[in-house]
């Protein structure tokens, strides 16, 4: 009878191989993006690309393991959540108050240890943010220098 019942869940986690995710990155315009608009220290940029950009961009980068159900829709799940609370690669297309609300968010997330989850820093030891690292991020995130910054370039884009 066990034998039966292990076969059985073989057989379907073998099917559900068949149900891959699409790993496809929306298209996007790197001139809206955080990144491109705001020119942060390299410090900064390196944790956003490590701890941020995965969930929260149209550059995320598909592991090997997402070619595993179930966890490729996990992971899906995830990244489709992350980009759906704000996209940095769709940065620009934010208003001010959107940013400034967006990047207060981020600063405390980061300082409570909430982001990036853990299910992230498991697998991304890149991720997994020093305190230093996380207050320099909260900082940079409050100083407001991704959208003072992005919003000077914005208004001066709109005026040539």
């Amino acid at each position: 009878m066990l034998k039966k019942i292990f076969l059985g869940l073989l057989t379907i986690f073998c099917l559900i191989q068949i149900f891959q995710i699409d790993k496809n990155n929306p298209a996007y315009d790197s001139k809206q993006d955080l990144l491109s608009l705001t020119q942060p220290p390299a410090e900064i940029a390196d944790l956003l690309k490590s701890a941020c950009y995965d969930c929260h961009s149209n550059q995320t980068i598909y592991p090997w393991y997402s070619y595993i159900q179930p966890v490729g829709w996990f992971l899906q799940n995830h990244v489709r959540e992350g980009r759906g609370e704000f996209n940095f690669s769709e940065w620009a297309t934010y208003s001010p108050d959107d940013r400034g609300q967006i990047l207060h968010a981020c600063a405390e997330e980061v300082l409570e240890g909430e982001m990036p989850l853990t299910s992230y820093t498991l697998t991304h030891a890149d991720a997994r943010l020093t305190d230093t690292q996380r207050k320099n991020l909260a900082d940079w995130f409050e100083s407001g220098s991704g959208e003072r910054r992005s919003g000077r370039d914005h208004e001066a884009e709109e005026h040539e």
